[in-house]
């Protein structure tokens, strides 16, 4: 019995290792040799720099491919279009793709991850340039005159039909083959089937 209740005395006060994980990459899951170089030369800079531009960079040259969406050429022409941005540097960690839509590019520097073809020779064909992470390192330390800009996460199909689809006011996307009289047209999309949504 004496055993008994040190036993209990001992487990009673014992500490839940249920959610003791960190989830904050501290470096990239991909094993791409460059992009590796690049975590490297950025984890360099955010020690021995006081710039916050360099810790930015380095944190989404960590995440994955999900949270580093592609950003359009048009974004890009659109945010510069401010007085106060003109001559600038955008500094994109991730892709940068074209826009038919758009039909007149202006002189951009731009820096990426990477970029379309059609991205690319666009910038180039209006005067612009194109940038390594690199060349910006030696160019912009400290990110001085940059603009850090990203694609939109909520972008992805995916992101539609999160939520409850069916409640009311819910906007979130069902998950159905069709939309006909057959598909997903029982409780709560009628008055004569419990409520009218």
């Amino acid at each position: 019995k004496q055993w008994y209740q040190r036993r209990v005395a001992i487990t009673a006060g014992d500490i839940n290792h249920k959610k003791d994980r960190k989830v904050h990459r501290k470096e990239p899951v991909s094993q791409n040799v460059y992009l590796r170089l690049l975590v490297k030369l950025y984890r360099f800079l955010s020690r021995r720099t006081n710039a916050k531009f360099n810790q930015v960079i380095l944190k989404r040259l960590f995440m994955s491919r999900q949270n580093r969406p592609a950003i359009s050429l048009a974004r890009i022409v659109r945010q510069m279009k401010l007085k106060q941005r003109e001559g600038k540097t955008v500094v994109v960690v991730g892709t940068i793709t074209d826009d038919k839509r758009i039909f007149d590019v202006p002189k951009l520097k731009v820096c990426a991850l990477r970029l379309t073809e059609g991205a690319r020779s666009r910038i180039i064909k209006a005067g612009g340039s194109v940038i390594t992470f690199e060349q910006l390192a030696v160019e912009a330390p400290l990110g001085q005159n940059t603009i850090i800009m990203q694609g939109r996460r909520t972008r992805r199909e995916a992101n539609r039909h999160f939520g409850a689809p069916g409640l009311p006011n819910s906007h979130a996307k069902p998950f159905v083959r069709l939309r006909s009289r057959n598909h997903e047209m029982a409780r709560g999309r009628r008055k004569s089937r419990a409520y009218k949504a």
